[in-house]
């Protein structure tokens, strides 16, 4: 995944957290960025046609955006399943966010063949706590716990 691909499923998640339109700061949060590299990225992904950027009003997804947003965040979601249900890694949120941009697509889906995914993939992930809901609930993670770690 390249960071196009990440920034595109930060603003899919910013706008389902608020509701709206992502901020580009609450973007640039997310991503630990600077506001500036955060608006320099959006024009690029606007310029391709996946987003649109009104100033100091935010940022939408086209649907094109939101399908490669989708596709990003499941291959997240497999990455932290498979760290944590094959692999054990404690902390697997920390090691699955620095896979996150090398792992390519045909990685994720091989990695998708080990692990048992489930099918409402990605909608299951909770964005406030930055986790799969279902992993959570299923594999014993406490979230609130998860998030305290970061």
């Amino acid at each position: 995944m390249n960071s196009a691909d990440q920034y595109l499923k930060a603003i899919y998640l910013v706008q389902e957290m608020e509701d709206g339109p992502a901020s580009t700061g609450a973007v640039a949060d997310m991503l630990d960025v600077s506001p500036a590299s955060a608006n320099e990225m959006i024009g690029k992904l606007e310029t391709q046609g996946l987003c649109a950027h009104e100033k100091y009003k935010g940022v939408d997804l086209t649907e094109e955006g939101i399908r490669r947003a989708r596709d990003a965040l499941q291959n997240y979601c497999i990455i932290e399943r498979f760290l944590l249900e094959v692999l054990e890694v404690e902390d697997f949120r920390g090691e699955a966010r620095q896979l996150e941009p090398v792992i390519d697509e045909t990685v994720a889906e091989r990695l998708d063949t080990i692990i048992d995914r489930q099918p409402q993939c990605p909608d299951c992930f909770d964005a406030d706590a930055d986790v799969c809901s279902l992993l959570a609930h299923t594999e014993g993670v406490d979230v609130e716990e998860a998030d305290a770690a970061d």
